[in-house]
C-alpha cells in the first residue's frame, strides 16, 4: 500500500497526516492516546479500494505540534483548522472514524460539518461519556497543578497507583497504563498535555443524537468485550436514543480493538 504524507497548518498549529487508498469516498481518521496515524495502517489496507483515507497524528503525538502550551484547544479553533484542511484537499463530502481519544475530534467535526458527513465510525470512543479516571486527571482545576507536577516528580503518582492496585481498587488495564505510559518524563508530559489541552472538547449527548438522527448520518459503533475503559454501559443512553445505528461488540480489549475492527472489515 502506497502512502503519502503532508502537514496542515493553521495559526502555528501543525498536524501531520498520511494519505492512502484509491476509492471514490473519503475517510478521515483520528487515533487514540499514545498512538500515531500508523496505527490505522492495517485498517487502511482493508479499506483502500473503497476510500481515500487521511489519517492524522493528533497534537502531542507523532509529528504534529501544538504551539500554545497547556492552553485548551477550543472547538471554534478546531473547526477553523479542519475547514482549512478540507478546503486545501478539495474535500466536499466525507466520513469520519475515531478510536478512543480520537472520538473527541470526530464529535467536534460532526457538530460543525454534519451536512457534509456520510458516515461516522466510532471505535470505543471518548467524548460520549467521560470515564471517572479521566475526570479526576482533569477536574477540578485544583488537581491539575498536582497532576502537572507528576511530570517532574512522579513518585507520589506511582505510590498512589501501587497502593490502589495492592488493595485491588484499580482495574488491571489502568494499572498497565500507569506502568507503560507514565514511565519517562516525555510520556508523562504527553499524558498531561493531551488530557488538559483536550479537556474542552466536551459534548452534549442529546445534541449529538439529534444531529445524527435529523441528518440521517450512518453510525457504526465498535466496542470490545474486554474493554474496561469504554464499554457498552457507557454507551447505553447514547444508543437508545438513536434512530439508526449498527453496534458490533468484538472479542478484544481496548488496546487491540483497532486490529479487531480491521479483521472484522476484512471478513465482511
Amino acid at each position: 500500500m502506497q502512502r503519502t504524507y503532508g502537514y496542515h497548518e493553521y495559526e502555528k498549529a501543525l498536524m501531520h497526516y498520511s494519505k492512502s487508498g484509491k476509492g471514490k469516498k473519503v475517510l478521515l481518521t483520528f487515533h487514540g492516546f499514545g498512538q500515531t496515524s500508523n496505527h490505522f495502517y492495517e485498517l487502511e489496507e482493508v479499506l483502500l479500494e473503497e476510500y481515500i483515507v487521511y489519517s492524522f497524528d493528533l497534537f502531542f503525538h507523532g509529528k504534529s505540534y501544538w504551539p500554545y502550551g497547556d492552553q485548551p484547544l477550543q472547538k471554534d479553533f478546531w473547526n477553523k483548522f479542519f475547514a482549512g484542511f478540507l478546503q486545501n484537499q478539495q474535500i466536499e463530502r466525507f466520513s469520519l472514524l475515531g478510536f478512543s481519544m480520537g472520538g473527541k475530534f470526530v464529535l467536534s467535526s460532526l457538530e460543525f460539518f454534519y451536512s457534509r458527513i456520510d458516515k461516522v465510525i466510532l471505535i470505543a470512543p471518548d467524548g460520549i461519556k467521560t470515564s471517572f479516571w479521566y475526570s479526576i486527571a482533569t477536574y477540578p482545576r485544583l488537581l491539575q497543578g498536582i497532576f502537572k507536577r507528576t511530570i517532574v516528580k512522579p513518585r507520589i503518582y506511582h505510590n498512589v497507583v501501587n497502593t490502589l492496585n495492592r488493595f485491588k481498587l484499580l482495574d488491571k488495564s489502568l494499572h498497565r497504563f500507569a506502568n507503560t505510559q507514565m514511565i519517562t518524563r516525555a510520556q508523562r508530559r504527553r499524558v498531561y498535555f493531551s488530557w488538559i489541552v483536550f479537556r474542552d472538547l466536551k459534548f452534549s449527548t442529546r445534541k449529538i443524537v439529534t444531529i445524527l438522527n435529523e441528518n440521517k448520518i450512518e453510525l457504526e459503533l465498535f466496542l470490545g468485550t474486554y474493554d474496561k475503559i469504554i464499554n457498552l454501559k457507557n454507551m447505553k443512553y447514547f444508543l437508545r436514543n438513536l434512530n439508526n445505528y449498527k453496534l458490533e461488540i468484538l472479542s478484544a480489549g481496548h488496546s487491540n480493538l483497532i486490529h479487531a475492527v480491521a479483521k472484522y472489515f476484512k471478513g465482511r
